[in-house]
């Protein structure tokens, strides 16, 4: 039977993710899942895809609220706001969040060499998801793209690197009938690349996840919102932070319809709990 191979959490969009040995699940997804957000001075949401060193920075759920660290700078712990929501933000179905404080302004403002804050979602319901991801506002969404829970497999994992392999061995054939210098040696494909929460691992077929309407650990029942398509995001390298054209070139050939790329499926908690990795997974 399938299991739960790893679990991971961000609690601030777009930083480096924790992995868990164990993860919380509320109504609004894994517990302290993107509750917080780097904005400009104009509310704007700021994220990898334009600054690709906030990959470098680390953040994890702590008592207080949200310890931060890596990218060469001081760790700090950020206490979560009490006050009212206060910045406006410009980010989908809401519109002000609350400021963290200076010095955690002072922090990410060093990590990105510009003016940022922190802010922090009080509450999920008040966001809620897009009837265009399969969900409601009714159903509490924190600071995530799209869905509360982001489900990956090893399996579609192991078939991307697959193909991807097939694609590099082309370029390397195409270069030296050409003459022109060789690629640079393909790495394995890195789940990291996606971000997802939870990672299935068994005997399953590559992309059987697309299918499946439901999916339950333990206590916890989710429930299939969407497929989750991809981004120049995935394109980073988790370490280097350098920028490729995998997986996103692969998945054009493989995996492109209706002008996107698709890789992973977006889930809803209908039953709350804690998973664990190491348990069984009922899909279907």
């Amino acid at each position: 039977m399938p299991v739960v191979s790893a679990l991971t959490v961000y609690p601030v969009k777009s930083f480096a993710g924790s992995p868990l040995s164990h993860m919380r699940v509320d109504v609004s997804g894994p517990r302290g899942d993107r509750r917080w957000m780097l904005v400009d001075d104009d509310g704007q949401t700021l994220t990898a895809r334009k600054f690709p060193r906030m990959l470098a920075a680390r953040a994890e759920v702590v008592d207080e609220g949200v310890q931060l660290s890596g990218a060469g700078l001081p760790t700090i712990t950020v206490a979560e706001p009490d006050g009212e929501p206060d910045v406006p933000v410009e980010l989908s179905r809401v519109s002000v969040a609350t400021h963290a404080g200076v010095e955690a302004a002072q922090w990410c403002s060093e990590l990105l060499g510009r003016s940022v804050r922190l802010v922090w979602l009080d509450d999920p319901r008040r966001r809620g998801m897009s009837d265009r991801h399969g969900g409601s506002l009714e159903d509490p969404l924190a600071l995530s793209d799209t869905g509360p829970v982001h489900v990956t497999t090893t399996a579609s994992l192991a078939r991307l690197d697959t193909w991807a392999a097939e694609v590099h061995d082309e370029l390397v054939l195409t270069a030296l009938e050409s003459g022109r210098p060789s690629p640079e040696p393909r790495e394995l494909m890195d789940m990291r690349r996606f971000r997802p929460n939870l990672v299935i691992d068994g005997d399953l077929e590559p992309f059987e996840e697309d299918g499946w309407s439901s999916v339950t650990v333990g206590d916890v029942e989710l429930r299939f919102a969407d497929t989750c398509g991809r981004c120049v995001l995935t394109t980073i390298d988790p370490d280097s932070l350098r920028t490729g054209k995998e997986p996103l070139r692969t998945l054009a050939r493989h995996r492109r319809r209706d002008g996107e790329v698709w890789f992973g499926i977006q889930m809803v908690p209908v039953r709350v709990g804690t998973l664990a990795v190491g348990q069984e997974v009922r899909a279907g």
